[in-house]
């Protein structure tokens, strides 16, 4: 490829990932050739690793991938993610309550807040792994990664498929291991802390793989791209004003504040330490940095996030959960407005993931001539 290879890395933050499909949705958009998949590695976490897989599934036609995604996303309800009938609710509620007053007798606590297993069924419905060992042996994918978290040795596992000359890695905490995926990988990566249940892989449980990932980055350059496109479910450069507050957080504002510090904060900060490594390189001497003496390699990027609050568009749209879920939540303080943030991870809703498909849409179409430019399209 002239361009070099163009990775997309699509990171996690639950049903805020549905922006994600806006945002492509808009480069399809711009496209001179709609069919045609402009991403050759593929780079998935937590809710972002079904999307990537998504498109994995569908490299032979980038426009049916996003069709597929667009219509899953813009039609969404808290039950085809997680079990939301009050029957489903209340059993949650009362492992919890058994493991906090007889958790002595039982000797076993509850795995997870909600069960997610119709989010299992609809991926197994919905994606066909084995056409990601077609596309990559014609072309029109080079490698695809999920990341997952290992809770025993705390190491992120970057599970791929690719071509045969990508290798595995390993680093402080990072590791890349070449598997054949499947809806296990998905699960394990989307595992939210407390919220979904971890995932047996191979010799260990995993969970969300947003926690403790040093680098979401690196999986990406790992696997060869030249271009990196960060798709991200976060305002950029969002400057909060402060404010003085005497009452105690709610443990959903707590819980909001972990969940955006492992989903949000860890990829900011890779993407300044890469800027940072680029502007170095671009102040070397040209035969030092082409002699690969230094070995670094400019990575050309380009970030598209969401130019609204987030948390603030869940608020608006909190009511739109299921009775029992909006119970569960109202107990923990996230249907106010301090709670908003857990509640934008929870609200896999139509009117919620819709707004958030509209909001990327309008956003990447907001930038067409830095995405035109990115991907060398030439179409006006």
């Amino acid at each position: 490829m002239a361009n070099g290879r163009i990775a997309l890395i699509l990171g996690g933050g639950g049903a805020r990932a549905a922006y994600q499909v806006g945002v492509l949705r808009a480069i399809r958009d711009l496209l001179d050739d709609g069919r045609q998949n402009p991403f050759q590695i593929l780079c998935g976490t937590s809710a972002g690793a079904v999307n990537a897989a998504t498109l994995a599934c569908y490299a032979h036609n980038f426009s049916d991938a996003v069709d597929a995604m667009d219509d899953v996303w813009a039609n969404m309800h808290a039950g085809q993610i997680y079990r939301a009938d009050p029957l489903g609710i209340s059993l949650a509620v009362l492992r919890w309550l058994s493991a906090f007053l007889f958790g002595w007798a039982l000797k076993r606590s509850p795995r997870s807040l909600l069960d997610n297993q119709p989010l299992r069924h609809l991926l197994e419905k919905k994606l066909h792994f084995r056409n990601i060992e077609r596309s990559l042996a014609n072309g029109t994918l080079y490698a695809i990664s999920i990341t997952a978290s290992g809770y025993a040795t705390g190491d992120g596992v970057s599970f791929f498929e690719a071509c045969p000359e990508v290798t595995s890695w390993r680093r402080t905490q990072r590791v890349g291991c070449r598997t054949q995926l499947s809806v296990e990988h998905l699960m394990a990566s989307s595992a939210i802390p407390f919220i979904f249940p971890a995932v047996h892989l191979n010799r260990e449980y995993f969970g969300d793989g947003s926690m403790r990932q040093l680098s979401p980055i690196s999986p990406a350059i790992h696997l060869g791209a030249d271009k990196i496109l960060v798709i991200g479910v976060g305002k950029k450069s969002e400057v909060s004003q402060r404010q003085s507050s005497r009452s105690y957080p709610t443990l959903a504002q707590i819980a909001g504040h972990a969940l955006s510090s492992i989903f949000l904060d860890s990829l900011a900060v890779d993407i300044e330490r890469m800027e940072r490594i680029n502007r170095t390189l671009a102040s070397l001497p040209g035969a030092l940095r082409e002699g690969g003496e230094v070995g670094l390699r400019p990575i050309e990027s380009l970030i598209i996030a969401p130019s609204e609050s987030l948390d603030q568009l869940a608020a608006r749209h909190a009511r739109a959960l299921p009775w029992a879920v909006r119970l569960l939540l109202r107990g923990l303080g996230a249907m106010n407005r301090r709670g908003g943030a857990l509640t934008s991870y929870l609200l896999f809703e139509q009117s919620y993931t819709s707004a958030l498909i509209d909001l990327g849409h309008r956003d990447a179409m907001a930038r067409q001539d830095d995405v035109k430019a990115f991907l060398a399209t030439e179409r006006i």
